[in-house]
């Protein structure tokens, strides 16, 4: 039995040698074909990619001739170009040779000419000094002599016509100035649009209840002393409901309490401490606000090149009045009709806008020294080196510095007309009606005069007298010594017309 399983396992272990020797071989033929497979492969693969190549190469081949070829063909149109030109400059220099030729020959005639001319001109001379001779001999004068008395006549007839076309210009100008000064001022006028700007000495801040009038007065009044002491503003706050008055004459300090008081309301704290500390950034907002206004105002009126602190003075005119006129809106209506005024006479505008937007800046300065507005303001654009023609024009518009140039009448006029004209200065009405009472009272104390009428808001006064008690040559006479007495007499802005008026009538019936 043991025997016959030795044997069977000795069979088994036969049969897979004998099987895994047959693998092998079977195993090691396949590999062998494949091994031959590929190497056929890569043999039809390697003389296709020949074969690519080679398609390459001649197609590059080609292309490299195309491009040889082209290059020579536009070397060779080169070529042919470049001997044309060759031609052609061989053919202008033999021109320029043939030219050279020419003038030369030209030259020789022309020098031959000139000596010709040279020696007529010699004898002409010879001749001119022998007929002078002649004359002198004749005349019993020499040249320099005649020449002498000639010169002499001239200038006496000269010195005749331009006295008289002298005087005659005098003259008509002296017709025709008033009108055409007239007509200037007229158009100037017209042509700037003028805006009615009162300032007033109080300022009325609108609350939403009476409840705040408290708060703001506070305990013991700390918070409204606090406040009065901070802006240097008298602040009322009385029975008028829902609102508290600002009074003081300085329109920066109340405009600084307006707007310190808005911030403290709208926020609600509102003590000694706070209110400090919320006026003086106020105060720097309004420092802001008033350089922002100088340069919007130079930017509008189209004046450059102006010193910054001369901007800043500018932009303080806003918070400042003169006889209730807003300075800022007078300087820019006054630099406007400097400007027209300037253009319609042949001068230059650019300066007269400047001179005339300058011309108050001695009113806003930071110190407060003792000098004339005029004077002042002359001396601060001397200061930040502006034109002495408009320095000049800034100092003489009251009559305070002597007149240099044209800019200066100019600025004057278009001053006095900025201010006289209706709404612009504020006047109390009890004032005005004393001052138009004035007036008519005044020409009535005249003898012979019958009614008085003040028109025009105080600009006109008419005068009628009896036909019987004055005749034509007093009335001129009336007009003049009316005038005269309100000029020495009253106080009023701008001029004053008087028109004497006498008629004769004549009345009768038919029955």
């Amino acid at each position: 039995m043991e025997m016959y399983i030795i044997i069977s396992i000795v069979a088994l272990l036969l049969g897979g040698i004998l099987t895994w020797i047959g693998m092998r071989f079977i195993l090691k033929s396949r590999y062998e074909a494949v091994l031959r497979e590929a190497e056929k492969e890569s043999e039809v693969i390697k003389k296709n990619k020949l074969l690519e190549v080679k398609e390459k190469f001649l197609h590059l081949k080609a292309d490299l001739e195309k491009q040889v070829s082209a290059r020579n063909s536009k070397i060779q149109s080169v070529e042919t170009k470049l001997k044309q030109r060759e031609l052609t400059l061989n053919q202008r220099q033999d021109e320029l040779q043939r030219k050279n030729t020419e003038i030369d020959t030209v030259k020789e005639n022309l020098a031959v000419q000139l000596d010709l001319v040279d020696k007529k001109k010699a004898e002409l001379e010879k001749l001119h000094q022998k007929q002078v001779e002649q004359l002198e001999t004749l005349s019993g004068l020499s040249a320099e002599e005649a020449k002498e008395r000639l010169v002499e006549s001239l200038k006496d007839e000269a010195k005749s016509n331009a006295s008289a076309y002298i005087s005659e210009i005098i003259e008509e100008a002296k017709m025709t100035a008033n009108k055409e000064a007239k007509k200037i001022v007229i158009q100037s006028i017209q042509r700037v649009a003028t805006e009615t700007a009162i300032e007033n000495s109080i300022t009325v801040f609108h609350i939403e209840s009476d409840e705040i009038k408290g708060r703001i007065i506070g305990r013991e009044g700390r918070n409204i002393r606090a406040l009065e002491a901070a802006t240097g503003i008298e602040i009322v706050v009385d029975d008028t409901p829902e609102a508290i008055i600002l009074s003081g004459f300085d329109p920066v300090r109340r405009e600084i309490a307006r707007l310190a008081l808005h911030q403290l309301v709208q926020d609600g704290r509102i003590h000694p401490a706070r209110i400090e500390e919320v006026v003086t950034k106020v105060k720097k907002q309004i420092e802001e606000e008033v350089i922002e206004t100088g340069k919007r105002t130079v930017i509008d009126l189209g004046v450059h090149g102006l010193h910054p602190e001369l901007i800043r003075m500018v932009g303080k005119m806003k918070y400042r009045s003169s006889y209730g006129q807003n300075l800022l809106q007078h300087a820019r209506e006054t630099a406007n009709l400097c400007a027209v005024m300037a253009s319609e006479l042949g001068l230059n505008p650019k300066k007269a806008k400047r001179a005339g937007l300058l011309h108050d800046i001695g009113k806003v300065p930071d110190d407060e020294p003792e000098l004339p507005h005029a004077i002042l303001g002359m001396k601060l654009c001397e200061k930040y080196k502006e034109k002495p023609d408009i320095c000049n024009a800034v100092g003489s518009h009251h009559d305070e510095v002597e007149m240099q140039t044209l800019l200066a009448p100019i600025v004057q006029v278009c001053d006095a007309i900025s201010g006289a004209r209706p709404g612009a200065r504020r006047e109390i009405v009890e004032a005005y009606i004393k001052r138009l009472n004035d007036l008519e009272q005044l020409a009535l104390s005249y003898p012979g005069v019958v009614k008085t009428y003040a028109i025009q808001a105080g600009r006109e006064l008419r005068v009628i007298v009896g036909a019987d008690k004055i005749d034509d040559k007093d009335t001129e006479n009336l007009s003049n010594e009316i005038a005269k007495k309100i000029q020495d007499e009253m106080t009023y802005p701008g001029q004053v017309k008087i028109t004497v008026i006498r008629e004769t009538r004549s009345v009768s019936y038919a029955k």
